[in-house]
């Protein structure tokens, strides 16, 4: 009996040391590591969370680049951290949920290491054809294209920003769903195969948010976009899932990420945090600039992460996508 009393006071204290640690959090600034370059999606909305972050809770929130190898020294060096509550993540769904698929020699576990927070934007992808090209003239929808492509089975070609690339995988899933062959012609990043469209080097690409300015300026034609829902930006695109295929949902996301060991008032109060900054009417508008706003429970968004992981693996699986 004693000896379950003093176990049941050592919980306690521990219970009570944990909460006043998350009461006077943080006490010195905390780094947010980004495994991407300065100016990109995941360094942009890291910073902007950052400051809110600062002002909100008093210490410096500050941002650290660690680029390279798709997210993964960032990613690892914040696995490996204290789990005190002073080393945080930023990153996007390449870094979470593509990683372990692609790459041997991973040395960090998404679902073990880290501790969800949020997501805080969503980008889609465009599916996007060149209506000067004479080849996709007649292209209008997502039927248009299957139509072109089971015509001519694995002749036509598509771009993306690369071998395992996000973009890469979507198309690759909607020849899954579809029943077509076309041919993957990788370039050096998303903004070549843009290029790469407009040139009629390629008869296809889902395009970033970047495309949204010349599909309205009728230099692309839009057929879908990549998300579960309509993009706001063009409301008059249907979805993937809309255009025949049900349950196909494939956005590039940014959010952030604690190491699993850092305490749950912590947590919680980082969250509420995030969540409150992206909710902001002020930092909204400089966060759609990345995407469309979105936010989760941390439960919501593990089970997000999960599901990608499974449908991204499976289709990396049938494709036989190699990282280059």
């Amino acid at each position: 009996m004693q000896r379950t009393l003093r176990l049941l006071a050592i919980v306690a204290g521990l219970c009570a040391t944990t909460e006043a640690l998350a009461q006077k959090y943080p006490v010195r600034p905390v780094k947010i590591m980004v495994g991407f370059s300065a100016g990109g999606p995941v360094d942009v909305v890291a910073r902007i969370v950052a400051d809110r972050l600062g002002n909100k809770l008093g210490q410096p929130f500050v941002v650290e680049n660690r680029a390279g190898a798709n997210g993964m020294i960032a990613a690892e060096g914040v696995a490996h951290a204290e789990g005190d509550g002073y080393t945080m993540l930023a990153c996007n769904s390449s870094t979470i949920t593509l990683n372990r698929t692609l790459f041997r020699d991973i040395r960090y576990d998404p679902e073990k290491d880290f501790a969800p927070l949020t997501t805080v934007v969503s980008a889609p992808l465009v599916l996007v054809v060149n209506p000067e090209n004479p080849k996709t003239a007649h292209i209008n929808t997502v039927a248009d294209l299957v139509a072109a492509a089971k015509a001519a089975p694995g002749a036509l070609a598509y771009g993306s920003g690369g071998n395992g690339n996000l973009a890469h995988l979507a198309m690759e899933l909607l020849s899954q769903k579809a029943g077509i062959k076309m041919i993957h012609v990788p370039y050096r990043g998303g903004a070549a195969s843009e290029v790469g469209i407009l040139a009629q080097e390629v008869l296809a690409v889902f395009d970033p948010l970047s495309a949204v300015p010349l599909v309205k300026a009728g230099k692309l034609r839009a057929l879908a976009v990549s998300s579960a829902e309509r993009l706001p930006a063009l409301p008059d695109v249907p979805t993937v899932a809309e255009a025949g295929y049900p349950g196909f949902d494939i956005s590039f996301w940014v959010g952030f990420f604690m190491p699993k060991a850092v305490p749950a008032p912590i947590l919680e109060t980082l969250h509420r945090e995030i969540v409150a900054a992206a909710k902001d009417p002020v930092l909204q508008e400089r966060l759609e600039t990345q995407g469309v706003v979105s936010v989760l429970s941390p439960a919501e968004y593990a089970a997000k992460i999960a599901k990608e992981t499974k449908e991204l693996a499976e289709v990396v699986a049938a494709a036989n996508i190699k990282a280059e």
